[in-house]
Parts: structure tokens; sequence; C-alpha cells
């Protein structure tokens, strides 16, 4: 049982994601849309480290599961809705009405996400993905055009009608029901900590020294894996076989079925090279036939007229004795 003090931590993060999204709002408000944009990426970060802490100290309750919800609704759905209102005010009220749509639609998915943690009936693979985009990415994905605009100046994607359209969207795949990976089920292997590790500190580098290109560049990579979260999705749905299975036999499934498709046989790869390896190296033997001599073949009548030569037979050498013997 977790302490006091200990189970008040993970809602103290949450409250300082919730100050976090709120900031941005007056941030927008004196037309700094830079810091803007980093404190709902600082309410993001801190909204995934809020949930973790709390399981690994044992110290998940009611009240922080109700305050996290409220938290994102704020800081994701709330938040950007304004910092884009302001950042485009000749909009007036067709931009309110999109603002508000969009923070309605993001409420609406904390919605749905929390009666879904309620649900035993999903599939096993169910944990690995969410229902549409998560609050977090949904209020950053938002926030593209303010970061286009922040990094390479006016163009189209500054217009009232590309950023209201783009606002739409991101509100519609917010509410889909489109799956999307969760990285909270993602297990890396031993083999791969040192890549990460150094994957990791290139990112750092990367946000350090371009912090909006970088971040424009990880949006724009979250975009394009959702189709392949939703082919995964529909693999692991028609396959329960690969449902408790590792990531490994999960490949070597896929490999299986892919080569039964195409009625192909798995081929023996080490097998085969070891034997043409082997019968590389290993040198042929050589048989040369010598011709045995016999005390009789010395002893040979000359051939006759009319006969091609004298008869070389050994009738001994093959186990028979020859007529007149």
């Amino acid at each position: 049982m977790a302490t006091p003090g200990v189970r008040l931590l993970p809602n103290a993060i949450t409250v300082l994601a919730l100050c976090a999204g709120l900031s941005a709002v007056q941030f927008a408000l004196t037309g700094n849309y830079v810091l803007a944009i980093g404190a709902i990426g600082v309410a993001a970060v801190l909204d995934s480290l809020d949930g973790r802490i709390a399981r690994l100290l044992d110290a998940t309750s009611k009240m922080g599961a109700e305050l996290d919800s409220l938290s994102d609704a704020i800081s994701f759905g709330v938040a950007p809705a304004l910092v884009l209102y302001i950042w485009l005010p000749s909009s007036g009220r067709l931009g309110w009405a999109i603002a508000l749509i969009f923070a309605v639609c993001m409420v609406l998915r904390l919605a749905r996400f929390n009666t879904l943690l309620d649900d035993t009936e999903q599939q096993p693979y169910a944990n690995e993905f969410f229902v549409g985009v998560p609050a977090p990415a949904g209020g950053l994905l938002v926030l593209l055009p303010v970061i286009l605009t922040q990094q390479f100046g006016q163009s189209w994607w500054s217009t009232d009608a590309a950023v209201w359209t783009w606002t739409i969207a991101i509100a519609i795949l917010a509410i889909s029901r489109i799956p999307t990976l969760s990285l909270k089920t993602v297990k890396a292997p031993a083999k791969a900590v040192a890549p990460l590790l150094v994957g990791v500190g290139l990112v750092a580098t990367a946000i350090i020294q371009w912090p909006l290109i970088a971040l424009a560049c990880a949006l724009l990579l979250y975009l394009v894996h959702i189709p392949y979260a939703v082919r995964r999705y529909r693999w692991l749905a028609n396959h329960p076989e690969a449902w408790d299975v590792p990531p490994k036999e999960r490949r070597a499934i896929r490999r299986d079925r892919g080569s039964r498709r195409l009625g192909l046989r798995k081929p023996q790869f080490r097998k085969v090279a070891g034997a043409a390896r082997r019968a590389v190296r290993r040198p042929r033997p050589t048989t040369q036939h010598v011709p045995r001599v016999y005390p009789s073949d010395s002893a040979a009548p000359p051939a006759r007229a009319g006969e091609r030569g004298p008869r070389r037979r050994n009738w001994r050498r093959i186990g028979l004795r020859q007529r007149g013997d």
C-alpha cells in the first residue's frame, strides 16, 4: 500500500499538465505562439508520465483517473481550440464555431475512452491500440498549421479555410473508430536498448536545435503510421492464434501465412547452404583403374590370322574358369 505522500505524486503531475495546458492560452494571448505550442507539448509529456508513475508506485485511484480526464479535456481540447481562435482573429463566428466543435469532439473522445476502460468484453489484442487518435496527439496535431507558420512563414497552410478544414479533420479522427498504436504496450528487446538510447540522444539533439521542425516531423510520422495500425489491427482480428504470442512469433506466423498464400514452400536455407559448402570444400576422390598383370597374360597365345587381337579378358579375375583349364 502506497503512503499518502507517494499517492500524491501522480496527481501532482496531472495538475502540472493542467497548468501547462492553460498556460498555452495565456502565451497565445500575449502573441508568443512558440511558447504556447511548447506548453501543450509539455502537457502531453506529463500526461504520458502520470499514469505510468501511478502504476509503478501502486498509487492508482478513482480520483486520479477522473482528474486525468478533466486535465486532458482542458489541455488538449479547450486550450488548442482557443490558441487557434486567437491565432486567426479574422475568422469571426465561423472560427469560433469550429473551435467549439473541436473541443466538444475531444471531450467526447475522452468520455468514450473512460467507458472502454471498464469494458471486459474486449479482445486480448485491443489493449495494443487506441480507438481513434488519442487526446494528446490530437491536441498537437491541430496546431500543425501554427507550427509550420512559425517556422516557415505564411503560406497556404495559414489560410482560414486550410486551418479550419484541418481542425475538423483532426476532430473527426479523434472521435472515429480508427485504431492507432498504443506505445504503452511496446516492449523493446534487450538487443535494441543501445540503438534506442542513441536514437533518444539524436531526438533530443533535434528538439534542442530545431524544436518546431522536429515536432512537425514527429506529427507527420504519427499520421503516416495510421494505415499501418489499421492493417495490423485487421490482421490480429483475423488470426486468433497470434493474440497471446510475442512479436517474434507473430512475425513467423505472418511469414508462414504469406508463403502459404503464394503456394511457396519454406526453404531450408541453412541445410542447403551447409550441404553446398561441404560439397565444395570436400575434394572428390579420383580413382584410376590400374590393370593387374597376371602370369597367364604373358603366356597368352598369339592372335590368329583374321582376329582383331589377343583376348585380354582375364576369366580368373571375375571368378570363372576358362574352358579347357
